[in-house]
């Protein structure tokens, strides 16, 4: 919107996402509407004309994009209030569709098969443990197999993956820093502060792991002394490309005959195969670099079919053994009645006997007088 233009910055994490906001959608609807002019029914209006059929998009937006279109237009007119060019936020009383993350579906063999047969996918998809250890394996010896095995085992996005340095790691410790990311920006490959500021975090390193780098630095080593820089670097020793390494990944799980994920999906199985190890929702958020717990189990924990089976088994187990207590009490509950009974009955009897002559002697029967 050229009218907002001049005060309006967002961070760099996202202005590549309100720049085509804008450009799409935004612009084009709402670029010559004075600020003091935009009300809820204009806004609103827009978002009618944006659902309806266009033949120059290949498929209708989603509630999602929606939602991320009503948020860049929210950020921009929050700046306009700020400095008083406005009072009100049109963009907060729009009513959309809603706009749900979708699920992470886990690749099981039935998945697979339907996959095979129809071609359908999810449209975000976790690996098993096993389909993930087959993966490593096919990439074992590939340039890329330590960045793809770190992003598998710490949930690392892929921008933090080829932002590591050698710098942010302490071997001798186990520990890894997460403290930059990188990013593709015009063609060019920029090195940026971490998308937000829980994403800077320390990060344990497994055993298995540690050798790895320590392998991939005696490596180094040979060729060129001590390695200084990222740690994994193109040939003029720069950042590798995030967009490369996901192409890359793509290639290779196509050789693996392995079902499709994203790289960043990687991130996804990486929480859930944590969960499924025992790990706590606190220590997995900790690892992913979430605010909030709130959203490390609405979108990162996918249930694995192991974790279900355990949780299923534990809450049959449970549901069991109060059933046994149950009987158990009801059992001495009935036994101590029936016990009761018994001894109720025996003092009757005696009673019986009594009146039946057989216990003590009746008195004589007393004689009426005239």
């Amino acid at each position: 919107m050229p009218r907002v233009r001049g005060w309006w910055c967002p961070g760099f994490n996202t202005r590549r996402l309100y720049t085509q906001h804008v450009n799409d959608y935004l612009k084009p609807f709402l670029g010559i509407v004075p600020l003091r002019s935009l009300t809820v029914a204009r806004v609103q209006a827009m978002f009618v004309a944006l659902a309806r059929a266009n033949p120059t998009r290949e498929r209708p937006l989603s509630p999602a994009t929606f939602v991320r279109i009503r948020g860049t237009l929210h950020a921009a007119l929050n700046g306009a209030i700020r400095v008083g060019l406005i009072e009100r936020n049109s963009a907060h009383l729009v009513e959309l569709p809603s706009g749900r993350r979708p699920r992470a579906v886990v690749w099981t063999d039935a998945q697979v098969a339907h996959w095979r047969a129809a071609g359908e996918r999810p449209p975000v998809a976790v690996w098993t443990a096993r389909q993930t250890a087959e993966f490593l394996e096919h990439a074992r010896g590939r340039p890329m197999y330590v960045l793809y095995l770190a992003v598998a085992l710490l949930g690392l996005r892929r921008g933090e993956a080829t932002g590591l340095r050698w710098c942010d790691l302490d071997l001798d410790a186990a520990v890894v820093q997460v403290s930059h990311q990188v990013q593709d920006r015009g063609g060019r490959t920029v090195v940026c502060p971490p998308k937000t500021e829980t994403s800077l975090r320390t990060l344990a390193l497994d055993h298995g792991l540690v050798a790895e780098l320590r392998m991939l630095r005696s490596q180094l080593r040979e060729h060129a002394g001590d390695p200084v820089g990222f740690l994994f670097t193109n040939r003029y020793g720069g950042p590798l490309s995030p967009g490369y390494v996901a192409h890359t990944f793509r290639r290779l799980v196509v050789e693996a005959g392995l079902p499709p994920i994203r790289l960043h999906d990687l991130r996804h199985a990486a929480a859930s195969l944590s969960l499924a190890a025992g790990n706590d929702l606190k220590v997995v958020q900790a690892m992913l670099g979430h605010s909030g717990i709130v959203l490390t189990a609405d979108t990162y924990t996918s249930v694995l079919p192991c974790l279900a089976h355990r949780a299923a088994e534990a809450t049959a187990a449970l549901v069991l053994a109060a059933a046994r207590d149950a009987a158990a009490s009801l059992r001495s509950r009935g036994s101590g009645k029936q016990h009761r009974l018994s001894k109720g009955c025996g003092g009757r009897n005696k009673k019986t006997k009594n009146k039946t002559g057989k216990g003590r002697p009746h008195s004589a029967p007393r004689r009426s007088h005239p």
